[in-house]
């Protein structure tokens, strides 16, 4: 293997063994939680879906690219690459919609009496699993059309063009109409979901400062400990979330647009975009497991015992 192998399947081994024991973790936690304390909040149950999508995501494409930079070919068949591929899509589908769930219901929560988004506070909760469902059953929906333009291998392996190479699999699309409507779409679509959990992210921060500034102007009481209430930390978590996501996805979808400029993408770019498409599956568990008080509270007890 030369140094550019070594350093990419020693990057997807670290990603891997980073998600799966923590988003496993935090999976069992709340599960847990469910069956033996009490009912979880809507948060937590996003943030269940949420760790449940990034190990879907780091099997499907951190796992594949791990032993890909290995050496380890041919590892799928044509409906193998199918499936791989049309799961790993429904499950950054479904990262980017659930990211950006949980920080509209958190501005929701820390939102005032006078706020338009106050009748939302009772209808969330009262209406989450049939989000939750439709969230699912959209991603699906919309990802059928890898399973269309999978294959495991190419013709004379030769790439035609109009094709993404992920080295195990390749995609491509029959010409050039439907290889830009799909890119540009998937395009849009993700980048109105970042623009919207942008949005709420910083409608939680102004919300945020508005009471930290209050607090201080009536010299509270509880002014030394305003900064480690339940729901303040809570929102501090899904802003980090947010930026992290934002960040990540940022320059993978920037890479996205890139290669639907071109009929060929280079491969390091592909495999950079690769990584940064799955680098979040591995942050997001560190961050919930440090913020999280229930996952935090296993944690500690599965150490004590």
């Amino acid at each position: 293997m030369d140094t550019r192998a070594i350093f990419k399947a020693s990057s997807f081994l670290i990603l891997t063994v980073i998600s799966v024991p923590s988003n496993l973790f935090i999976c069992c936690a709340f599960l847990h939680t469910r069956l033996t304390e009490a009912k979880l909040t809507p948060a937590d149950v996003i943030l269940w879906h949420l760790a449940l999508t990034n190990l879907t995501s780091t099997f499907t494409r951190s796992f594949s690219q791990m032993l890909t930079a290995f050496g380890y070919q041919n590892l799928y068949d044509d409906f193998g690459c199918k499936m791989v591929l049309f799961f790993f899509r429904v499950s950054r589908t479904l990262s980017i919609k659930l990211t950006c769930f949980l920080s509209t219901y958190q501005a929701v929560l820390v939102s005032p009496a006078t706020s338009k988004l106050d009748s939302l506070k009772h209808r969330i909760p009262k209406y989450l699993q049939h989000i939750i469902v439709g969230l699912y059953a959209f991603s699906f929906v919309f990802s059928v059309h890898l399973i269309l333009y999978s294959y495991s291998n190419l013709i004379n392996n030769t790439i035609p063009a109009y094709t993404f190479n992920y080295e195990y699999c390749y995609v491509t699309y029959p010409d050039y109409t439907v290889f830009i409507s799909i890119g540009l779409y998937l395009f849009f679509r993700d980048f109105s979901f970042i623009v919207m959990m942008v949005v709420m992210s910083c409608y939680i921060l102004l919300l945020l400062y508005q009471h930290g500034t209050k607090v201080k102007s009536l010299r509270s009481s509880d002014h030394g400990s305003s900064g480690s209430r339940p729901e303040v930390k809570a929102s501090r978590a899904v802003v980090t979330l947010v930026v992290l996501y934002t960040l990540f996805f940022g320059v993978d979808n920037a890479i996205w647009l890139y290669s639907l400029s071109y009929v060929r993408v280079a491969p390091l770019i592909s495999e950079v975009r690769g990584f940064f498409s799955v680098l979040y599956t591995s942050v997001c568990p560190v961050v919930i497991i440090a913020t999280n008080p229930k996952v935090k509270g296993k944690l500690k007890m599965s150490r004590e015992e």
